[in-house]
């Protein structure tokens, strides 16, 4: 027994975390907290909201959906594990525990980069094509889209995960990072871990730059499409349908490219953590408040919801 207690101990990892119980870190942990429940209502409302008005039901808000289902999924992967680290005074996290975050951080990621493709497509689709519309852009076609992307992002997880546990790890095994982040990981393994470098790569070739290209190569068409519009509301109407999308975009594959495709003699533990913080706890929140701010529709059904909550009261 005395042998198994010592071998689960050296098995866990420490997470170095960002704070240490200074008031200034404390006031920076508090505010993080802040944004967690604000990410936390704020997606709860978005997927709330368009699963109960029948007006939101199409294949955009379908898929806005799931991007909201995601951030809430992906906030609550990092955020929870280093509230409980900071106020336990308990940094370790075991094995499993890491795999448990790596296969869901991974996951998500992966399937928000090709969601944000298919809604670039549904941009695509609606602004150049507007008449065929529904064929091109079908519940079912919807759905598969949205199916694909939770699989594709979660093959990459388990692969990650696979190859990144069966690693040795030596040493005092401290994490500089608030979560088991890969590339973190990858620093204190004593196995050779280029090949698999390699392989995380062209992994982001497939996961990141190929949705990209399909982002970039539709907006290329909107905007073209656009600029041929004889009415300058209709120019102001499209653009403001996706100018959100591509503010979300901009901040998602931006920061993710930074952290998963910069070579790892360049890298900076305390620039990736400020980035991984910016991109897993601050664009959750950023998402349902860019999407909700900018949609009348959406405040339509927020208004019509809230009146018959009233009512119902």
């Amino acid at each position: 027994m005395m042998q198994w207690n010592n071998w689960t101990r050296n098995s866990d990892f420490i997470l170095l975390g960002f704070f240490d119980h200074s008031s200034l870190h404390t006031f920076f942990f508090s505010l993080i907290l802040a944004i967690f429940f604000m990410a936390l209502i704020g997606n709860s409302v978005m997927v709330i909201l368009i699963y109960l008005d029948a007006q939101l039901h199409t294949p955009m808000y379908i898929l806005l959906s799931q991007l909201s289902l995601m951030d809430l999924m992906l906030i609550s992967t990092t955020v929870p594990q280093m509230a409980f680290n900071f106020l336990s005074g308990n940094k370790s996290i075991s094995m499993a525990g890491c795999g448990v975050q790596i296969f869901f951080y991974v996951s998500l990621l992966g399937a928000e980069c090709f969601l944000l493709a298919a809604m670039a497509y549904d941009r695509y689709v609606a602004i150049c094509y507007p008449l065929r519309y529904p064929i091109l852009m079908s519940r079912k076609i919807c759905s598969l889209m949205a199916a694909f992307s939770w699989i594709f992002g979660s093959l990459d997880g388990i692969i990650d995960v696979a190859a990144v546990l069966s690693f040795s790890y030596c040493g005092t095994r401290e994490i500089p990072h608030f979560f088991c982040d890969i590339p973190a990981l990858l620093t204190i393994s004593c196995s050779d871990t280029l090949i698999f470098e390699k392989i995380i790569f062209f992994c982001c070739v497939i996961m990141l730059i190929f949705p990209v290209v399909i982002v970039i190569a539709s907006y290329i068409c909107v905007i073209l499409a656009v600029i041929k519009m004889a009415s300058a509301e209709s120019r102001q109407k499209a653009f403001a349908t996706c100018s959100s999308h591509i503010m979300v975009v901009g901040i998602y594959y931006g920061a993710a490219m930074f952290i998963y495709m910069q070579p790892s003699s360049s890298r900076s533990p305390n620039q990736d953590k400020i980035v991984s913080a910016f991109y897993t706890i601050l664009t959750p929140l950023l998402n349902p408040l860019i999407y909700s701010l900018r949609n009348k529709e959406v405040a339509r059904a927020f208004m019509k919801v809230s009146r018959m909550d009233k009512a119902a009261g």
